[in-house]
């Protein structure tokens, strides 16, 4: 292995590191005060309750997915990178609808200096969640 490849499997680990840990603190979050989860929940959403229960175990089972050791398990990071993207995908939907409708947090609302931000982080999150699961190379060398 090269430098350079050694230097970016480095990389490409504190990525994934970085990412499981916001992930598992965020699923953690969202078990242990979903309040204001369920505030930005759009009304559309069924079973709001639940589904963010289910969010928060998803962001848990997907952070431990990323620390798997792919000789441990085969597929289970892979499967968790695209899990994790379609997860901050399927949620983008709530953060619209914060954004949209300065939905107040505990007794505060945000400014667009808060939500311009968030929305368009989104898709870096998407493309981190693949990064980190070894669906896709860019911008790094295929391994």
């Amino acid at each position: 292995m090269s430098r350079t490849d050694d230097r970016e499997s480095r990389t490409r680990q504190a990525f994934r590191w970085l990412l499981a840990l916001f992930y598992l603190l965020a699923g953690i979050a969202h078990i242990r005060a979903p309040g204001g989860f369920l505030a930005i929940t759009p009304d559309w959403v069924p079973f709001a309750e639940q589904v963010v229960l289910f969010t928060g175990i998803a962001e848990i089972a997907g952070a431990i997915g990323l620390m798997i050791p792919p000789k441990a398990m085969p597929g289970i990071r892979y499967a968790a990178g695209i899990g994790l993207a379609l997860y901050a995908l399927c949620v983008y939907p709530a953060n619209i609808n914060h954004a949209v409708n300065n939905i107040a947090l505990g007794g505060e609302t945000a400014s667009w200096l808060y939500h311009g931000p968030r929305l368009a982080f989104q898709p870096i999150f998407i493309w981190w969640a693949l990064i980190s699961g070894g669906v896709i190379n860019w911008p790094f060398r295929p391994k």
